[in-house]
């Protein structure tokens, strides 16, 4: 075996035939941190953003952190109910792509899917550069640092993703039920030792004194609302992922639609029930954040001088409850935040592959896209995310502050198109099916309920972030939508030309040439020349000729004279070149066949050589491939290579024999066409 194909088969794994594909349905408990885990984790980055957001406005700003909690949480749960009605009306997976195509037409669907994908790729940057962050409170030399590690940990997803949706679930459940585990503990541990044991718990930072921006000192008027605005829409990066479960219904083993329902019902009370609770014991402890980015806050230590860096409010809360009555508790805190922030760049690893391979379907996205691995995952997806988001970490430098501010557009707008195609879906559907049952109505009023108040939500919610945000970042994802909208438009445009120009329109279409005239390149008379004659000839051709380029008199004359004496019974024509180059002429010899006879078919047969190393292949057969090349691009003419094994290319095949002897005698079977 090679050294890279055994590399690759350590890293991902062995091949899976297609027939494998059931036994990489997931259950529930599995599903939960495969497609939740970026929800779960936004617990420990939201509650960042909302206070440093609300630090523009002093000590007095931080009033507002529950309340904003409080509206963040009603929105998911909204979001969430809206969802399941999906999953269970579009289970095949297309999720708000699907909803607004069938419903609201391809450009509608477009919109949704350039949203979601820009935003999937946020999702992973923000999610490794958080986690980044939080190591940062038990490992400070990472200061500096964070976009080359934060590039080193998408590599080790990629990685793991590769290995396919079920073994990388099982690697991934682990560490976010632990997650789960620790924030209810650090919040009920936290609560009961404030409220029941009467401890004065207070954060790092509680005793420090923050300095607001003076554009938001008063607090009142215009400034609050703008204020709140941004916080809020800052504070709402907690529903993304939410829409993954509907883009992987088909993920999820039988009844499908059910346990996607039933795994969206888990993810919202365990999100809302993480979130509130993290804001609430933050703001009883004197957690304290600041503008650390833009500057626009400051925090003030005990001492009189500035605070230059920070911890997150996790790692503060931590700190605070566990590091005095129970100190492994502050470094499991810290740990689990860490792995489930870098592993909630999970749900992008597992939607945007998806997403990516139906639009490729649909002829939006290159076809490459829509193939399956080694693993049966979405390979080439996985890769295409995977540099996306590192790009992003590397020219921001795993910034959360700066990247939260393109983030979070792009899957609200997708909420707000998906709800308004389900409000349609309801609609006609009540309106066209007069044969349903009672029930079945009232199930469907129900549901067209639920996706309406969920239309009004989310679509205030698209217009506070896109004011509130607009010029702090958004604009630029703004812009990053519109181009792969554009791009999948004109994707799509070149397939639907390539099959129009493709498609059989006429009897010309089955014509048979008048004449086949074959031509065989030749530089020296050996035997892969022969076998290229031998060849042409088996093919029967109408006129039948062999063709060498005069670059060296001398060598010219020397194949003459063996052409007569080996008796070759096929006439050698010398091309004249007197400029000393073979493809121009040859090309030329080639084109004057064709003008001449325009009816009729050039067989071109060129003799290669099958060599087993790189490095030969740089030394043989480059005159061909510039041949061949250019030859593709004449109509009319058809190309055929034939090859001649050299000893060194008989080790490559045995080694191809050895390393998968299944897949030899696999290509061996021949599946015949039906017959009409």
């Amino acid at each position: 075996m090679k050294l890279s194909q055994a590399v690759k088969r350590v890293l991902i794994g062995r091949k899976l035939e297609s027939s494998s594909l059931g036994q990489t349905l997931l259950p529930k408990r599995i599903a939960l941190p495969v497609f939740a885990s970026d929800a779960l984790s936004s617990v420990a980055y939201a509650p960042d953003e909302i206070l440093i957001t609300l630090s523009l406005a002093g000590a007095a700003g931080f009033a507002f952190s529950w309340k904003i909690g409080v509206a963040v949480a009603c929105v998911m749960l909204v979001v969430v109910m809206s969802y399941r009605q999906t999953v269970h009306a579009y289970p095949s997976g297309g999720g708000d792509y699907e909803v607004a195509t069938a419903n609201l037409g391809p450009s509608a669907g477009l919109i949704v899917a350039s949203s979601l994908l820009v935003d999937y790729v946020l999702t992973v940057a923000v999610s490794v550069s958080s986690g980044v962050q939080n190591a940062e409170a038990m490992i400070p030399a990472i200061h500096g640092h964070e976009g080359v590690i934060a590039a080193g940990v998408i590599l080790v997803l990629t990685g793991l993703n590769l290995r396919g949706t079920k073994e990388s679930g099982s690697v991934f459940a682990v560490p976010v039920y632990a997650f789960m585990v620790s924030v209810g503990a650090l919040v009920i541990w936290g609560l009961t030792q404030i409220f029941v044991l009467g401890h004065h718990l207070q954060a790092p930072t509680a005793a420090a004194t923050i300095q607001g921006s003076p554009k938001y000192a008063s607090l009142a008027g215009l400034a609050m609302v703008a204020l709140l605005a941004r916080t809020f829409s800052s504070g709402c990066a907690a529903l993304t992922g939410v829409e993954a479960i509907s883009n992987g219904v088909p993920s999820f083993r039988e009844p499908k639609s059910r346990n996607a329902a039933a795994t969206l019902a888990l993810l919202g009370g365990i999100a809302v029930s993480m979130l509130i609770g993290i804001i609430v014991l933050a703001r009883v402890t004197g957690v304290k954040m600041f503008d650390e980015q833009g500057g626009a806050s400051r925090l003030i230590g005990a001492d009189g001088r500035p605070i230059e860096s920070q911890t997150t409010v996790v790692g503060q809360l931590a700190q605070a409850v566990f590091y005095d009555s129970f100190r492994p508790g502050f470094y499991i805190m810290i740990i689990c935040t860490m792995v489930i922030l870098f592993l909630a760049a999970n749900t992008a690893f597992n939607g945007f592959p998806v997403l990516s391979s139906i639009l490729a379907k649909d002829g939006y996205l290159p076809r490459q896209l829509h193939t399956r691995g080694d693993r049966l995952a979405f390979s080439n997806g996985i890769v295409t995310l995977a540099v996306g988001a590192a790009v992003l970490v590397l020219v921001f430098n795993a910034s959360v502050t700066a990247l939260i501010q393109l983030y979070v557009v792009g899957v609200f707008i997708s909420f707000t198109v998906s709800q308004t195609g389900m409000l349609r879906h309801w609609t006609r559907r009540l309106r066209t099916e007069t044969r349903a049952t009672r029930k079945e109505r009232r199930q469907w009023q129900r549901s067209r309920v639920i996706n309406a108040v969920g239309l009004v939500m989310t679509g205030v919610v698209l217009v506070i972030i896109l004011v509130s945000k607009f010029v702090h970042g958004a604009y630029l994802a703004l812009l990053a939508m519109a181009v792969v909208f554009i791009g999948m438009k004109a994707i799509r445009r070149h397939y639907d030309a390539v099959r129009r120009e493709l498609a059989l329109s006429s009897a010309s279409d089955r014509a048979l040439p008048s004449r086949v005239h074959a031509v065989v390149l030749v530089s020296d008379l050996n035997k892969p020349t022969m076998r290229a004659l031998q060849f042409a000839k088996a093919t029967v051709p109408t006129f039948l000729e062999a063709a060498t380029v005069d670059v060296d008199p001398e060598a010219t004359e020397r194949v003459l004279e063996r052409w007569d004496e080996e008796d070759v019974d096929v006439p050698l024509k010398v091309i004249a070149s007197p400029y000393r180059e073979v493809t121009n002429p040859f090309i030329e010899h080639i084109r004057r066949i064709r003008s001449e006879n325009p009816r009729d078919m050039v067989e071109v047969f060129i003799p290669e050589y099958v060599v087993g190393h790189w490095w030969e292949q740089v030394l043989h057969n480059q005159t061909g491939l510039v041949i061949r090349t250019r030859l593709h691009f004449m109509p009319g003419v058809l190309i055929s290579t034939v090859p001649y094994q050299l000893r060194s290319s008989e080790a490559i095949e045995q080694r191809w024999r050895r390393d998968d002897p299944r897949s030899w005698r696999d290509s061996a079977r021949t599946v015949d066409a039906p017959k009409n």
